[in-house]
């Protein structure tokens, strides 16, 4: 692609996103969203092969029907209130249909089958704006809503904790499997929002940093099936001996950072008078260690020679930085001790 085009179309990516975040105004959030899918599309359909249409062409219909569903809710909202501004949503009817619009757009489950779909069709740097940029108007919005709809937030949150785990167990595809997994977290973020948007805000933070890093890895050493990990060993074994750690980081187990969220939303569900909840939700996340530990395995413990991966592959110098993989792997291994002082700045 044209760098002066693709550097409008990030601009694009941004400004739909700030306009989003700094709106106040129903429309001026639709607007922002919609700037953000349109700038989107030709990143998605960059590479014109069959598959990249057709995810592209899911990834617009599910978002245009989100957007629509968002608008008619809005405009509902002021027919029925007179009150066109985000934090003044007091009628249950256009907060249920706006909470079920943003779940369709961020790829809640039951709203979510389309993600690990359009995930699969794209490639891994797409994909990666896809798992994190995309995630963050919505959730501006999200976390403005007035929380009067808590049965429903509560359900949508468990229903994605456990499809996401669910959804993932029987996966050879990495990018299907990290759509999964994307479901699953954001399951672990609606439903403590509630209760404690800071700690959504948090474990919003460290997923988008455990998903780089896991992005940059497969990304290093162009795997996009399990049976590809195998041959990782003899291109970047550091790399490689890194990656298990960062995958259970993901997984949520101690003493990694993606144990901090969950620890404290574990806490805070339990505060709130909600232990089943809680239970269900430790229980839902082990379904996903489980194929994190899959990805760990065929990474670590399976030579070469012994896998269906076929050949190996020339090994080129990648042109991808060192840099951002260091920190965000740093940061996605590192940051429990840490956890004080980050939920400090996060509630001050």
């Amino acid at each position: 692609m044209n760098p002066y085009i693709l550097a409008v179309l990030l601009f694009g990516l941004g400004l739909g996103t700030t306009i989003t975040f700094a709106s106040s105004h129903w429309l001026l959030a639709w607007m922002g969203l919609e700037i953000n899918t349109l700038a989107i599309i030709p990143i998605m359909a960059q590479h014109h092969h069959p598959r990249a249409v057709e995810a592209t062409t899911k990834y617009f219909l599910t978002q245009a029907t989100a957007a629509a569903v968002l608008l008619f809710a809005s405009t509902t909202n002021a027919w029925l209130t007179g009150q066109w501004d985000i934090l003044q949503m007091t009628h249950p009817l256009p907060t249920t249909m706006i909470t079920l619009a943003l779940a369709l757009k961020i790829g809640l489950a039951p709203m979510h089958s389309w993600l690990p779909e359009v995930l699969q069709g794209l490639d891994l740097t797409t994909g990666l704006i896809l798992s994190t940029w995309q995630k963050l108007a919505p959730f501006a919005l999200f976390l403005q809503l007035q929380p009067n709809n808590s049965t429903l937030l509560i359900i949508l949150g468990l229903t994605s904790t456990l499809i996401g785990g669910w959804g993932g167990l029987n996966q050879t595809q990495l990018r299907k499997i990290l759509a999964y997994s994307s479901i699953a977290h954001l399951g672990w973020m609606i439903l403590i929002i509630q209760f404690s948007p800071s700690l959504t805000l948090l474990t919003l933070l460290t997923y988008f940093v455990m998903t780089f890093s896991t992005f940059l890895v497969f990304k290093i050493n162009k795997a996009t099936n399990v049976n590809s990990l195998a041959i990782s060993w003899t291109k970047t074994p550091i790399v490689t001996s890194l990656a298990p750690l960062i995958l259970l980081s993901l997984g949520g187990l101690p003493p990694l950072t993606g144990f901090m969220p969950k620890w404290l939303i574990l806490q805070e569900l339990t505060k709130q008078d909600l232990p089943l909840l809680a239970t269900l939700a430790a229980l839902t996340a082990l379904l996903s260690l489980y194929f994190y530990l899959r990805l760990s395995y065929a990474m670590t413990l399976t030579m070469f020679p012994n896998n269906l991966a076929g050949t190996a592959p020339w090994r080129f110098h990648t042109p991808q930085l060192n840099l951002p993989l260091a920190v965000s792997t740093s940061a996605t291994i590192l940051l429990l001790p840490l956890t004080p002082a980050i939920t400090a700045l996060l509630t001050l």
